[in-house]
C-alpha cells in the first residue's frame, strides 16, 4: 500500500505532483480521512470511468472524483457515474442501493459553476476542499467539508529536496525526479542522485532527454545509455541500461532492466520494450540477497560470470559500452 506521495511546489505552496498522485494517497487513506472503504479504483461503467467507488458503514454506495485543480464540471460528471452504477448495480454484495447514495467531490478549489449545478439538482453531493500544507518539515493533506466547515488531516510522508551539486557541471535534476525523491528515503535519495551524476559526468555528449513516462541519457534516438522509467501503478523508478547480452559470441547490445535498490543490484534483464516480466523476459547474473555464514549476513553471487555487485559497477559498464559504440 502506497503510504507516502510525490508533490510539487507551485510558489509558495504545494500541491501533488498529478491528479493520479492524488488519487493514489485519497484511497489509501480513505477511511482515515472520511471513515469510507474503498471498493474500487477507476471502475468503468457505461463507458463512465468512476475515480473510486467506496462505503461508509451502513453499505451506502460513495462516488468520488477528485482533482487536482479547479474543474467547472464536476457536478455533471459525478451525475453521469450515479446513473450508470444505478442502471448496473455493481458489487450488489458490499452495497444496499436502497439507500441514497453519496457524492463526493475533493478539489483544491471550486469553481463557481459547480455550486450552481450543486443548488438546483436533485442529488446529494459533498464538496471538500483539500490543501497540501506544509508546516516546517513535515507535510500534511488537509481537507474542509465547504457546508460544516468540518476539517481532517493526514501526514503525508515527504521531504522538500534540498538539492545541492557536488559537481556544478551537472545540471539539477528535472521536476519529474524532483517530484518523486522527496518521497524516498534520504539514503535511497542520494544513491540515485550518485547514479545520475555518474552518468551525466561521464562525458560531455551524454543529454538528459525528458519524455512523457521516462528520463532517457544518451544522444536522442541513435545512442541509447540508460533510462529511467516512472512506474505508476508501483510508484517505483526503475532503472534500464544499455548491456552487452551475456554468452553472444557476437557482442550485441541491449535494454536490460536493472533490479535494484539503488546501493546493488541482484539481476538484470533482457526487456526490449515495456517493463519486465517473470515469465517472458530472460535475467542475468542472479545474487541471493542474504546467506548466514559465521555469525553476519553476507551476499552471494551465483553466476560465475558476474560482472559488478555494486550498482555503479555496472553503472560503469553501460557507460563504456556507450562510448565505444559511438
Amino acid at each position: 500500500m502506497l503510504s507516502s506521495a510525490a508533490l510539487r511546489k507551485t510558489g509558495p505552496g504545494w500541491e501533488f505532483a498529478n491528479e493520479e498522485a492524488l488519487e493514489d494517497f485519497v484511497e489509501v487513506h480513505l477511511q482515515s480521512l472520511l471513515g469510507l472503504t474503498v471498493i474500487k479504483r477507476q471502475f468503468t461503467v457505461n463507458e463512465q470511468r468512476c475515480d473510486i467507488i467506496a462505503v461508509d458503514e451502513n453499505k451506502r454506495l460513495v462516488v468520488l472524483e477528485l482533482k487536482n485543480g479547479e474543474d467547472r464540471y464536476v457536478v455533471q460528471q459525478l451525475t453521469r457515474y450515479y446513473d450508470a452504477l444505478l442502471e448496473h448495480k455493481p458489487f450488489a454484495d458490499r452495497v444496499d442501493y436502497d439507500r441514497p447514495v453519496r457524492l463526493i467531490a475533493i478539489t483544491p478549489k471550486f469553481h463557481r459553476d459547480n455550486f450552481t449545478d450543486r443548488k438546483y439538482h436533485q442529488l446529494l453531493f459533498k464538496f471538500f476542499q483539500l490543501a497540501v500544507i506544509q508546516n516546517q518539515e513535515k507535510f500534511y493533506l488537509h481537507l474542509k467539508d465547504i457546508d460544516t466547515q468540518e476539517t481532517a488531516q493526514i501526514d503525508i510522508p515527504y521531504r522538500e529536496i534540498d538539492y545541492r551539486r557536488t559537481d556544478e557541471s551537472i545540471p539539477p535534476p528535472p521536476r519529474l525526479i524532483l517530484d518523486w525523491l522527496g518521497s524516498w528515503t534520504a539514503e535511497d535519495e542520494d544513491n540515485f542522485l550518485k547514479i545520475r551524476e555518474q552518468i551525466l559526468s561521464f562525458d560531455n555528449r551524454m543529454q538528459e532527454i525528458i519524455e512523457p513516462k521516462s528520463i532517457k541519457y544518451g544522444i536522442p534516438k541513435t545512442k541509447p545509455c540508460a533510462e529511467l522509467y516512472f512506474q505508476r501503478k508501483s510508484k517505483k523508478n526503475i532503472l534500464f541500461l544499455w548491456l552487452p547480452i551475456p554468452n553472444r559470441t557476437k557482442q550485441a547490445i541491449a535494454r536490460m532492466q536493472v533490479h535494484t535498490n539503488w546501493d546493488v543490484y541482484w539481476q538484470f534483464s533482457h526487456v526490449p520494450e515495456g517493463l519486465y516480466k517473470e515469465t517472458k523476459h530472460k535475467s542475468y547474473f542472479k545474487l541471493r540477497e542474504y546467506e548466514y555464514k559465521k555469525g553476519r549476513s553476507v551476499r552471494i553471487i551465483t553466476a560465475e560470470d558476474f560482472v559488478a555487485q555494486n550498482l555503479d559497477g555496472l553503472v560503469d559498464q553501460a557507460l563504456n559500452t556507450w562510448r565505444e559504440k559511438l
